[in-house]
């Protein structure tokens, strides 16, 4: 056996003693006779802190109830899944998005759908946050909400004098616009930008824009803005071999190759594949503008980067942000499914976490989007500038769509099977983009199991 996978075992040898040291399926590591719960989670350190935070000020909320948190920062999906097998699910956690699909149909996921009425912060979510296996069965919510955003340097857009990136969506620089801007903001290590004689590709100092052509997240709205789809209504067919999606990809290709002004593949990793967060790409001015979700935010305020946020560039429509999340469930497994329901409904209430006004997490309910007082609850502070109502909390009302990962049926096996290589070979650059997307096309199709369904709270 490899070493990693004896790690593994170890690994998952120790979850399963904490599973049960806390009894599983409800055990806590609270006092004799009261309701213990589990609530197992990802995150960062400071997300741990901010959940475990949350954790204490529901005990203080509800005597007689413990919570014990399982913090699984790493293999998730598999550790997981070992505790499902073994019938020692924790009481409410994050759950894998394509995951909580599967878990629901088998029966492992509490139907949420009755206690909708019962707390009002689960009736009043975003349509896009509910996840539903069935009519009337909803087996989950978005944790919280994520959109893509256009981050950029302020320093290196103004040194080459370049006006910021529109903060609202009426103004979003056109798909031109943002090429010619990338052009003078991208200079090799004489200063010279790419459309001079002399400039020197292979020495670039710092890249106009960088964007993700593999991260699904990246580029979906980008092809919705230009009137395509991943796939048609049926969710049965799948439509990237369109002139409008072709474009859209060959767009991203030509950003690399044509104009030289963003980087290609291993171009920006410092070390192996590992390439330096957004905050450090703008700090350092490698990259003058980067689009990625609006998570960066907390990164940005810690390493007190002097940004801005804008929209992103928008074809047609500015339907061009992604709305991106990880699910949250009750597991059927628990001995207490009451007091887990209102765990799971106290779990992402922004008056009670702090992953909101810190700016790594935006809100499911509907009502911090349009309520002023709501919204300033969130976001009057000095985590968000001052054009975040504008950039990100009424971009995301008017004109997000939702990620096609979390809504489309085997999306997980089409991604690794077929999408993921050929959006690879677009970025290497060693084919066009229609020749790829053509070959790639019915392949996705044969694999395509129609949406996920929906409906209305």
């Amino acid at each position: 056996m490899k070493r990693r996978d004896l790690f593994r075992i170890g690994g998952l040898a120790a979850l399963g003693a904490a599973a049960a040291a806390c009894g599983g399926g409800g055990g806590g590591g609270g006092s004799k006779g009261s309701t213990q719960l589990q609530f197992m989670y990802w995150g960062s350190t400071f997300e741990k802190a901010a959940v475990e935070k949350m954790l204490r000020q529901y005990e203080q909320k509800n005597a007689g109830v413990d919570v014990k948190p399982l913090f699984t920062p790493d293999e998730y999906d598999v550790k997981l899944n070992t505790l499902v097998a073994s019938g020692r699910v924790p009481d409410v956690g994050y759950v894998p998005m394509s995951m909580s699909y599967r878990l629901a149909e088998q029966g492992t996921l509490v139907n949420l759908f009755p206690y909708v009425k019962k707390y009002p912060q689960l009736a009043g979510c975003l349509p896009d946050a509910y996840l539903w296996y069935g009519q009337d069965k909803l087996h989950g919510l978005a944790t919280a909400n994520e959109v893509m955003l256009l981050w950029y340097a302020k320093d290196a857009l103004a040194e080459a004098g370049v006006a910021a990136p529109p903060a609202d969506a009426a103004s979003a620089w056109t798909w031109d616009q943002l090429v010619e801007n990338a052009y003078k903001l991208t200079v090799d290590q004489n200063g010279k930008h790419p459309d001079e004689s002399g400039f020197d590709p292979k020495q670039i100092r710092q890249f106009g824009i960088s964007s993700s052509i593999t991260y699904g997240a990246a580029w979906y709205g980008f092809l919705r803005s230009n009137g395509a789809d991943f796939a048609d209504e049926a969710g049965k067919r799948c439509l990237l071999d369109t002139p409008e999606a072709i474009k859209v990809f060959q767009n991203l290709q030509d950003l690399i190759y044509k104009h030289r002004v963003m980087p290609g593949p291993g171009q920006l990793a410092a070390t192996g594949d590992d390439v330096p967060g957004t905050n450090v790409l703008l700090k350092t001015k490698r990259v003058a503008m980067v689009v990625d979700g609006h998570w960066s935010l907390l990164d940005m305020n810690q390493s007190k980067v002097n940004y801005g946020i804008g929209v992103l560039p928008k074809y047609g429509e500015p339907f061009t942000t992604t709305q991106v999340a990880g699910a949250s469930a009750v597991f059927a497994g628990s001995k207490h499914v009451e007091e887990a329901v209102e765990l799971f409904a106290f779990h992402n209430d922004p008056r009670y976490v702090d992953l909101f006004q810190q700016g790594l997490w935006m809100p499911q309910e509907k009502r911090y989007y349009e309520d002023q007082a709501s919204v300033d609850a969130w976001t009057r502070n000095a985590a968000h500038p001052p054009e975040f109502r504008t950039a990100v909390v009424d971009y995301t009302r008017g004109h997000g769509v939702p990620d096609l990962r979390n809504r489309l049926k085997n999306m997980s096996a089409v991604s690794s099977d077929v999408l993921t290589p050929a959006l690879q070979e677009i970025e290497s650059g060693k084919r066009p983009a229609a020749d790829v997307l053509k070959e790639a096309t019915p392949k996705i199709t044969a694999m395509l199991q129609g949406w996920h369904h929906t409906q209305e709270i």
